[in-house]
């Protein structure tokens, strides 16, 4: 198995497990306040799936992020999330989600990185980025973050709050 097949994998087994962590999951449950500094399920599921919108759109591949173009009005947010240093608790607290949109996002987003990926050499993975305020590093960690550390942590997340709420949290 080469690194190009080994991250898709890695990726794809991200994508089904975050997939799985929301289900079960209806509009109650994802706007549910777990109150203190936790953030609502569907605010955490959003910023997962746009964080990887952005990582592998605007940082790797130099181009718009699927929601600042045809995804921006169908994604399911009633507003978009701050900038990076703004108050992302406010926004979650406030956001609503559309549950059945913001999953035809992800899927979209999920797709677009599994081309990008696959229209790849494992020499790409090497190349070097230097990103103000992340540092320099290889196309493989940024997609590595994007698409797997970052999402299982929320994860994580989504299925305590879910917990919470006496849901099923992972998919296993």
């Amino acid at each position: 198995m080469n690194s190009i097949s080994v991250l898709k994998e890695q990726i794809k087994g991200s994508h089904d497990i975050m997939e799985g962590t929301m289900a079960g999951v209806d509009p109650a449950a994802c706007h549910h306040q777990p109150g203190g500094s936790a953030h609502p399920i569907g605010a955490t599921y959003a910023h997962a799936v746009i964080s990887e919108d952005f990582i592998v759109n605007m940082i790797i591949r130099g181009t718009p992020p699927l929601i600042m173009g045809e995804w921006g009005a169908k994604a399911g947010l009633s507003e978009p999330p701050p900038p990076p240093g703004g108050d992302l608790l406010a926004w979650s607290n406030r956001v609503q989600i559309d549950l059945d949109a913001i999953k035809k996002y992800a899927q979209a987003v999920y797709s677009n990185t599994d081309s990008y990926v696959d229209s790849l050499k494992a020499e790409d993975l090497d190349r070097e980025l230097d990103v103000p305020g992340f540092g320099k590093h290889s196309v493989n960690y940024y997609l590595s973050v994007a698409a797997i550390i970052h999402p299982s942590n929320h994860c994580g997340e989504i299925a305590a709050i879910k917990g919470t709420q006496d849901l099923k949290g992972y998919p296993f």
